[in-house]
């Protein structure tokens, strides 16, 4: 073989050894770290340990959940945002770190469209509009009424402002034209508690904390916020049955990762979660608490924030709803 042949397939093979070195090692190699921005043992908390367990067994690794309260979700928002973009660490963002609290805060440590990557959905938990059993009203429409004949003085619960229970009220008032007073409380729990001792008249709760005190009938369910009735609550109408409209709201959380993850790790994340969520032990786990599975594709995550963010960015602003 001539020469000049030699080296040019001497080159070849060397530039295909070097191809083959450069190619990154195959994701993961190593533990992956899920963000919990919120204390453990709420439904947050309980929807990224029970997504974990299965997660890690499909992608050879272990996923740790690291929780990191505080700031309605900031602290935890903003850690995923400043982290490698290498898939080693991810985390939660729900509808406050995406859809209110860009709304709320003059400034943020994290920009809610900017600093993550869309990975997928995780679960959403339907609204329903709850009273004191002692409350006179049967339906939603005796509920509007007792409202419109004494203005400011019919009280609504909320785990605290900006919170999905505050700005589901505001959506409500602002549609039903209504004047009823908001008490906001440092989380569910303790609103949740005054609702069923009478101290307060009405909340919008979210099932997973409240289906005991449904069952138990501590405190009597209006309407749903949801299109459809609920399977866990199939006798109680929709909003729409209830004379409401349009009315539908959710405390959703999603999948994120720091910004410019590489698109082969965000598909690999994906084909994963959505392969947990669907798991027909870990779906039924959720659902019995009162979680709908999201599954969503990175897009459908992204499209679904873009239109959630538009909603209630006008809610927000209408009620003036500010935090800093």
């Amino acid at each position: 073989m001539p020469r000049t042949s030699l080296r040019l397939l001497g080159a070849a093979l060397l530039a295909t050894c070097l191809g083959a070195q450069a190619q990154p090692p195959a994701y993961p190699q190593q533990p992956v770290r899920w963000i919990v921005p919120y204390a453990p043992g709420g439904t947050t908390d309980v929807i990224a340990r029970g997504l974990a367990v299965k997660m890690g067994q499909d992608l050879g690794q272990p996923v740790i959940i690291d929780n990191k309260p505080g700031a309605a979700s900031i602290i935890g928002a903003t850690f995923i945002a400043r982290s490698a973009p290498d898939g080693y660490t991810v985390g939660t963002a729900d509808s406050g770190t995406l859809a209110f609290n860009p709304a709320m805060y003059s400034s943020l440590t994290y920009n809610a469209e900017k600093d993550f990557t869309p990975i997928g959905g995780l679960g959403r938990m339907p609204l329903v509009l709850a009273v004191h059993p002692s409350f006179p009203a049967r339906n939603v429409q005796e509920f509007l009424a007792q409202a419109r004949k004494t203005p400011g003085q019919v009280s609504s619960a909320s785990s605290g402002p900006g919170s999905p229970l505050h700005v589901a009220l505001e959506l409500f008032k602002q549609r039903t034209q209504t004047d009823i007073l908001h008490v906001a409380y440092k989380g569910s729990a303790p609103a949740l508690q005054d609702l069923m001792a009478g101290q307060v008249n009405a909340m919008f709760v979210d099932l997973p904390p409240s289906l005991s005190a449904i069952k138990a009938g501590k405190i009597r369910v209006l309407a749903v916020a949801t299109p459809q009735r609920l399977a866990l609550l199939p006798d109680v109408p929709t909003m729409a049955e209830a004379g409401v409209p349009g009315f539908e709201a959710y405390a959703w959380q999603g999948f994120v990762g720091p910004a410019k993850l590489p698109a082969p790790v965000v598909a690999r994340l994906n084909k994963d979660l959505v392969a947990a969520l669907r798991h027909p032990e870990t779906r039924a786990k959720l659902e019995e608490l009162g979680i709908e599975p999201m599954p969503m594709s990175p897009q459908e995550f992204a499209d679904f924030t873009r239109s959630e963010q538009k909603l209630w960015s006008g809610v927000i602003r209408a009620a003036n709803i500010r935090l800093d």
